[in-house]
């Protein structure tokens, strides 16, 4: 539109007012002339450049960053007239978004195979007669897309009222509501008024389990559930039934959700058909206060935030983490949360001559304890880090038994010839997300989807982009994708190190090769046979090279990464047998049996699980929610939790209930803060101070010493035996327990 007629708009209604009281039947005229048509012979020889525009300068949304693998394959294409570079294969929508436009969109999702069926993100484009759905349509160079015309909002506009043409008004019982992509869109793009006035449809509940409550009458068909549970859980449970306005999601023969991934379809739902069940009518999202902290269920640490209200935790929900758990959580993570509020233990307790506890003051505890500790010969002290101690309270641990005497404190999950000095020996060298880089996996004594789901999500989105080969020793178990089943026991592992193995020829072929062997490892007697096969393994496949390490340790515990980096290592197989005071931090999946009965038992935890039966002393501490610990995941980056909640009844932080009773013992521990106590793990171990960073191993495994020993024709064992029951929080869960009858009966 030039200027000239412009203007004339402008002068229009200016003029109608002047004539109209003079002569009302004179009608003004407004004659345009351009440069060209003066000129038209020069307009041909010298094309017209446009005004230069000083546009504002725009940032892409939510802060992202665009990668140009090959700065030749950019492209340009103009969004509401502003210029944007973006790689080549971007979608219209991906465009839009780094030039800061917001598209709609209920259907598309960053993470899923593109459907382009809800028509939400229609935009203009230049010489296309009809507005296009921006999420399907590949951007071309020289592009020139608007985003902001009447004809794109009346497109939208007249989507949105097709889709609340039989949406329930449910929003005031809806837990969808406050963060409902279907209210938000409605109100930033919708109608104020709908034409509808037929009789709504309404589609039958479906049963997915005890963690996903359905309510599908407000189903709008985006398919994100069933391109997730697909594509990314690796499960083909979910899928669209019927056609036309029958159309609807379903499980075919009404079975059960049963991925461990399952929850997420609750956070990828744009509306409320799929919400979560434990959390239904609890509240409401703006009474909650988010906490962004870290998961202990396992050792992937994946990013999360704990909303919470008042003192109770209500949910969890994930945090978005490239590098670790990209934007999906595990079941258990997800859902645990209630086993923080079950058989909690509120104040330090006794037991008496007639074996009952009793309730004491923290004084009272803390003397008995330091009294029998002295009555104990110093190798008679023996110390145990559960599966859920931070960093702060392990070294607390270690510090106070060596001013003790005893060397011997160990960490839940750590075998007795565990290797601590070689990091490289037990973190994840290749990096959680370094895993999408190799195209051929072999997997040692480890099952991923129960050990660590989030990996296993990434081995699987591996192998469906890069078509990588996965090799598996061990159980016979489910895997979610594609694999060979090499073998059960380590002879097989031998036979690929020897080269007679048809595996070995696969590995050496490959291009980034990947071994993982599970952290059930570490139980074995023959431990380091194994991995000097592996080594083997390693070396003549090629597996670690200067730009590329390989080989990696699955952990299966929070703690047992920091653990091993503060050399809490058990000194004998027999430590157990012969002690006479034992400390059991956390730790509840010791062997009990193994306890003299006239040793004396320290249990300090936060639940009242196994180990407290056989205590003789409880001191109460607080959970993962209501502190501040460090924790090391597999990959070996550092995080913290911070605290959500505050603490139950008289608990205290581990770290400081140990520097009271090392006063009280009078081997007083030269700290009083976290600040001190992280400033003597600085001295031990510095890369645990570096939080969110991964902080790679400095010598490789290869340069420890070499092992003659042969390996045991005993078979690998199955780690976890119930995925949803593995730690004190979880086995305290009701919605644990839930699923563990649901969910795992066959």
């Amino acid at each position: 539109m030039g200027f000239g007629l412009l203007a004339s708009k402008a002068l229009r209604p200016t003029s109608r007012l002047l004539l109209s009281s003079q002569n009302p039947t004179i009608f003004l005229r407004t004659i345009v002339s351009k440069p060209q048509l003066c000129n038209p012979e020069a307009s041909a020889a010298q094309p017209a450049q446009p005004p230069p525009v000083d546009l504002p300068p725009r940032s892409p949304l939510a802060g992202a960053r665009v990668h140009f693998a090959n700065p030749d394959d950019a492209i340009e294409v103009f969004v509401d007239g502003y210029p944007v570079k973006i790689p080549k294969g971007m979608t219209v929508l991906q465009a839009c978004e780094v030039a800061g436009v917001d598209i709609p969109r209920f259907c598309y999702h960053s993470r899923l195979s593109i459907a382009g069926n809800c028509r939400m993100c229609l935009v203009e484009v230049e010489k296309s007669p009809k507005p296009v759905a921006s999420c399907a349509m590949p951007a071309l160079p020289g592009m020139k897309i608007k985003t902001d015309t009447p004809v794109a909002k009346k497109a939208r506009e007249g989507v949105m009222e097709f889709l609340l043409m039989n949406h329930p008004l449910d929003c005031p019982i809806c837990d969808q509501g406050g963060e409902c992509d279907l209210q938000d869109q409605s109100m930033a793009f919708g109608s104020d008024r709908g034409r509808f006035t037929e009789v709504k449809r309404s589609v039958v509940d479906k049963n997915l389990g005890p963690l996903v409550k359905t309510v599908m009458t407000r189903c709008i068909q985006c398919t994100r559930c069933v391109r997730f549970a697909t594509e990314v859980a690796g499960v083909q449970d979910l899928g669209m039934l019927g056609r036309g306005s029958g159309e609807e999601i379903g499980t075919y023969v009404e079975k059960l959700l049963t991925s461990e991934l399952s929850g997420n379809v609750i956070d990828i739902c744009p509306v409320g058909a799929l919400t979560s069940k434990p959390f239904a009518f609890k509240a409401r999202n703006w009474e909650l206060k988010g906490t962004e902290t870290i998961d202990v269920t396992d050792a992937v640490g994946s990013n999360i935030r704990i909303d919470s209200r008042g003192p109770e935790v209500m949910r969890i929900v994930p945090r978005l983490n490239e590098d670790i758990n990209e934007e999906w959580i595990s079941d258990k993570t997800r859902f645990c949360y209630d086993g923080l509020k079950r058989q909690r233990l509120n104040d330090p307790m006794i037991r008496g001559p007639d074996g009952r506890f009793k309730a004491v003051n923290w004084r009272d505890a803390l003397s008995v304890i330091a009294d029998i500790a002295h009555q104990v010969k110093p190798e008679e002290i023996v110390g145990v880090a559960g599966k859920l101690s931070d960093a702060e309270s392990m070294i607390a641990l270690k510090d106070f038994l060596n001013r003790m005497g005893s060397n011997d404190v160990w960490g839940e999950g750590i075998g007795v010839n565990t290797n601590a000095d070689f990091r490289s020996g037990y973190i994840m060298n290749t990096s959680i997300a370094g895993l999408e880089k190799a195209d051929v996996f072999l997997l040692v004594g480890t099952q991923p989807r129960v050990e660590a789901a989030m990996v296993n999500a990434r081995i699987r989105k591996t192998v469906r982009s890069n078509q990588a080969k996965v090799g598996y020793i061990g159980p016979a178990t489910d895997f979610n994708y594609d694999h060979k089943h090499l073998g059960t026991d380590p002879q097989t592992l031998v036979e690929i190190a020897e080269g007679r193995h048809p595996f070995f020829k696969t590995l050496s072929d490959a291009k980034n090769p990947v071994i993982i062997v599970g952290a059930g490892v570490f139980e074995r007697k023959d431990q380091d046979a194994i991995f000097a096969a592996v080594e083997t393994i390693a070396q003549k496949a090629n597996v670690v090279r200067p730009d590329w390490n390989g080989l990696n340790v699955l952990l299966l515990h929070a703690a047992q990464a920091a653990a091993l980096d503060l050399g809490l290592v058990p000194q004998s197989e027999k430590s157990l047998e012969s002690a006479k005071f034992v400390y059991l931090m956390g730790a509840d999946d010791v062997n009990l049996d193994k306890i003299p009965d006239d040793a004396f038992v320290v249990y300090q935890g936060h639940h009242g699980d196994k180990s407290v039966y056989r205590a003789n002393v409880i001191l109460p501490t607080a959970a993962f929610s209501e502190k501040e610990g460090t924790y090391q995941n597999t990959e070996g980056c550092t995080q913290q939790t911070l605290p959500a909640v505050p603490t139950v009844g008289d608990s205290r932080d581990d770290w400081k209930i140990i520097r009271a009773l090392s006063e009280v013992a009078g081997v007083r521990l030269p700290y009083d803060t976290i600040g001190t106590v992280r400033a003597r793990i600085r001295n031990v171990a510095p890369n645990l101070v570096n939080v969110d960073e991964r902080e790679p191993a400095t010598l490789p495994s290869s340069l420890r010493p070499s092992f003659t020993q042969k390996v045991d024709t005993t078979p690998f064992g199955t780690v976890i035996e119930n995925f949803y029951m593995t730690d004190a929080i979880t086995r305290a869960s009701k919605i644990m327990a839930q699923c563990s009858a649901t969910l795992l009966k066959k």
